[in-house]
Formats: structure tokens, sequence, C-alpha cells
């Protein structure tokens, strides 16, 4: 797909200005996101984190629209466009944002143009600005970027459960739900913290996710080179999936991250995605195979399938993120219409890169497509 044909995304002067403060700042960001805990101490008091609800997986596997799928169900609330950049105030910033004059928003089609249409309000991936104040390097290649169930962070748990105990307050909902991609890497820990939590990773038939992967990677990089503040932002908000930033992802393995790291940074991009896969989706079979509790926590949902039987595979994942049946039934019936493979794009790989891809990833494909069998 020509880059040029397409409008570049334009960064809001509030994110540019007040993203660019709290990224300076990110301690005073902490501190004020504590003050805030004090002031509103009793409206929270009775608030509890019952059953939050992560999506992760790779970025490109379809997370975004299992987003909004699940965020359909009116007992999730999550972050949203409007939250950033005052992420760290999320119920003063909530509280004041519903009571401003502002003019009801159109739907857009988002900067990637892959058919999802958002507003201001749209659930959108946002606390991986919390991950990165609080844990050095999350997107260092160089740091193993495992967090597993004996991880510590004590600060970071703390403000943390705060800050979506608050959230849920202040938009009165019972349950939380996130996307992050980098969350693939935290499932131990986040279990951890949260006993009763659910996982719904996206995954994606390599080839078509390597695709997608490139195709985003040739649009933001042509973009970041024409307007430097999309790199900007791309990097507040924590995305070094694709981009100029782009960076591999550490799951203990240091000389693969490195080998990984060192295709991108030569412009071997195929392989640096076609790696990245095996790498992360093999970490993942290995730790669920080896624990069967929090195995039985996630639920893997093959992009692919969920658009050929949009319904059934709806139906199952609302299933396992707990949601009320009959509700589930009606959610499933009314967004199955949805989802379609996607044909406004070919992946165009060459014979050699396409085995390439063959090669890094059927092993770990053959994996996950036997562990979605026995879902």
């Amino acid at each position: 797909m020509d880059s040029s044909k397409l409008s570049r995304p334009r960064v809001p002067a509030f994110d540019r200005l007040v993203g660019a403060f709290a990224a300076r700042w990110p301690r005073l960001m902490q501190r004020l996101g504590d003050w805030e805990t004090s002031a509103v101490h009793d409206e929270i008091a009775a608030q509890r984190i019952v059953s939050p609800v992560y999506v992760c997986g790779l970025a490109r596997a379809g997370s975004t629209v299992l987003l909004e799928l699940l965020a359909a169900a009116p007992e999730f609330t999550t972050h949203r466009y409007s939250d950033f950049p005052l992420l760290w105030t999320p119920y003063w910033w909530n509280w004041l944002h519903a009571r401003l004059p502002l003019p009801s928003a159109q739907p857009q089609q988002r900067a990637h143009h892959d058919r999802i249409a958002v507003t201001v309000d749209s659930p959108e991936a946002f606390e991986e600005v919390l991950w990165m104040h609080f844990f050095a390097g999350r997107h260092d290649p160089r740091v193993d970027q495992v967090l597993s169930a004996q991880s510590e962070n004590a600060a970071f748990a703390a403000f943390y459960t705060i800050h979506i105990r608050k959230l849920l307050a202040v938009r009165g909902k019972q349950r939380y739900l996130a996307k992050g991609n980098y969350n693939l890497t935290r499932i131990g820990y986040l279990r951890r913290l949260f006993p009763d939590a659910r996982f719904v990773i996206a995954v994606r038939e390599p080839l078509a996710h390597v695709a997608s992967l490139v195709k985003q990677d040739r649009l933001f990089s042509a973009w970041a080179k024409d307007d430097p503040a999309v790199a900007r932002h791309l990097a507040r908000c924590g995305h070094f999936e694709f981009g100029p930033h782009k960076s591999a992802v550490n799951v203990g393995d240091a000389e693969q991250a490195r080998a990984i790291q060192a295709c991108f940074d030569t412009n071997q991009s195929v392989q640096a995605y076609a790696r990245q896969w095996a790498a992360s989706y093999g970490w993942l079979m290995r730790t669920l195979a080896n624990d069967a509790e929090l195995a039985s926590a996630c639920r893997l949902v093959d992009y692919g399938r969920l658009c050929v039987e949009p319904q059934v595979e709806l139906e199952k994942i609302y299933a396992h993120a707990g949601v009320e049946v009959s509700l589930s039934a009606r959610l499933s019936q009314q967004h199955a219409t949805r989802l379609a493979l996607p044909d406004y794009y070919q992946p165009g790989f060459s014979t050699s890169e396409s085995g390439l891809i063959v090669r890094e990833t059927t092993e770990v494909w053959r994996q996950v497509c036997a562990w979605i069998t026995v879902l």
C-alpha cells in the first residue's frame, strides 16, 4: 500500500504538548495521581477489582477488535482515547471530561487505515504508560521483558490497583478491561495481582500477521519521517511494535532478542517480524504447558477463525470473559457482522520471503493450532 496516498495521522496539539510534559515529568504525574487518590478516598473506598479481563498478543493479531467487542458488554470499562495524556489522574479527568460541553465526535478511521473507526470515547490501550514508568527498560531488547508470578514491584502494584479502582468508580462500572500487546509477557504477574483475571490472547496465521505488521511499519515509518511528532507520540504511548523506534521483545533469550533487533536495524523487517512471532508465541506455548492454572485463565483466539465463524467464536470469548450467557448470545449475534477477513491489501511477499516466514514460524504455529483445537 502506498503511504503517499493515505492521510498522515495528526497528533492533536493538546496531546502533543501535554503528552510531552507528562513524558518529561513522570514522577510529578505520579505524585498528581497520588494526590488524586487521597482526595477521592471516600469515593473509591468500596470499589473492588473483580475478574479483570486482559486482551493481549502481538500487535496486528486482532487485539483492537477483541477489545471493542468485549467493551460492548456493559459491565466493562477500559481506557479511552480521551484518557491520554491525562492518564495519571483518571478520576479527576473523567469527571471533568464528562461535564465539558464537547461536540459529539463522528467516527473516523484510525491512523492504521484498517477499517476500524474510532471516536474519543473508543476503547484504546494506554496503560503501557504506567508500565514504562515503574519498570525500567520495558522496551529495551537487552532487558528480559517477562514478568512472572515471582516478579516484585510494590510501588507499581499499589499505584496500578488504585488507578483501576478510580477508573471503575468514576465510570460507575463493575469490571476492568484492558488491551495491551506487551501484557502477553506479563500474564503470570497479572494473575498474581488478580487471581481471578482472565486473558484473551490474539493470534494470527504467520504469513498474514507478518504482512500486516510490515504494512503498518512502512506506513508509520514514512509518516514519522515527514512529521517527527508521529514517532514521539508512538513512543509516549508505549508503541514500539512498528515505526522508526520499533524494538524486539526479549522473552528471556537475550541472544534471540539481539538477532531480532539486528534485523530491524538493518531493514530486514520481514525476518524480524517472523522471528518475533515465533519467539513470542513459542514462549507462550512453553509457559502455558508448564502452568495449568494460568493456562485455564487464557483463551487463544485465532483471528482467521474469528472472521470465518464470528458468532460461534464470539460466544466462546464472551463465556471465557465471564459475560452472562443470555447477554453473550445477544452480543455475539449483534457484532458478528462486523468481522471479515481483510480484503483491502495483499501481502505481496516474494517467494523467498514467504519461505522465510514459513521456516521461522511453522513449528510454533503448529503448536498454537493444536492448543486452539482442544479449547
